[in-house]
């Protein structure tokens, strides 16, 4: 009894330590990029999100920098940030691909489209 114990214990462990090198591929690492495209908002009330679309991707900008770019909606911009993203994943354990957030934002360039 004691052999199966000490077995299950070894498989919590290994998970538990499994979890805790994860977080280095959820995004948690930095990396700074030049962003360009549309500042858009997208989602409904109560929580909707702003977004710059560009030809490859969307990101997500973070909620403590909307003010930098509220004010630039529908225009295209060219950002300065931290990109970092978050694995998307499916109720089955699925993937459901990547989200891709900027914060630490500047400013480079706001055009009129």
């Amino acid at each position: 009894m004691k052999k199966i114990a000490a077995v299950l214990l070894l498989f919590m462990l290994c998970g538990a330590l499994g979890a805790l090198g994860r977080g280095e591929q959820d995004g948690t690492r930095a990396r700074r990029v030049e962003v360009s495209g549309t500042v858009r908002l997208v989602g409904s009330m109560p929580l909707p999100s702003l977004v710059i679309t560009g030809e490859e991707r969307e990101w997500y900008i973070d909620d403590n920098e909307k003010d930098k770019l509220m004010h630039l909606q529908h225009q295209m911009v060219t950002v300065r940030a931290k990109e970092h993203y978050s694995d998307l994943v499916f109720g089955n354990g699925m993937s459901a691909g990547r989200r891709y957030f900027l914060k630490d934002i500047t400013v480079i360039s706001p055009r009129r489209i």
